[in-house]
């Protein structure tokens, strides 16, 4: 496994064992883990990220790829944009969702909420300037 799998691994173990709880870094963050298929591979995966839960609609959370600035974007977020639908896992709770991508003025907005609760991902943006815009998904409870 590589360094990050593994990283992703213990995350995901605590998170469950826990419901939804983490320590260290992540200790009172909202974390949320996201099912997704390989759009090419058809296999399950896993990817714990952090969430911005939407204000106005309970049904409704933010996530971002900003795979911690990385040049690039994150597996999960083409995998999720392909299919259109995932599952999430929050606390103790799985459900489906529908996947949106959010853009523009509403995408800054949002975006710079998470920056000023969690000032990394403001890193993470300016790591990321000039090569690519970290993408934002609104994911919607599924009825």
């Amino acid at each position: 496994m590589t360094e990050m799998a593994d990283w992703n691994t213990q995350v995901i173990e605590e998170f469950r064992a826990n419901k939804g709880e983490l320590s260290g870094q992540f200790a009172g963050a909202p974390v949320a883990l996201l099912h997704h298929v390989g759009r090419k591979s058809g296999k399950q995966f896993l990817a714990p990220t952090m969430f911005l839960a939407d204000e106005s609609d309970p049904r409704a959370i933010y996530v971002f790829a900003s795979k911690a600035g990385a040049p690039t974007n994150p597996e999960w977020y083409y995998n999720i944009t392909t299919a259109g639908t995932t599952s999430v896992e929050i606390g103790a709770e799985t459900y489906q969702v529908t996947a949106e991508e959010v853009t523009g003025a509403e995408r800054d907005r949002i975006y710079a909420e998470q920056a000023k609760r969690f000032p990394g991902f403001g890193e993470y943006a300016e790591k990321t300037e000039g090569i690519r815009t970290i993408p934002v998904l609104k994911l919607t409870r599924a009825n």
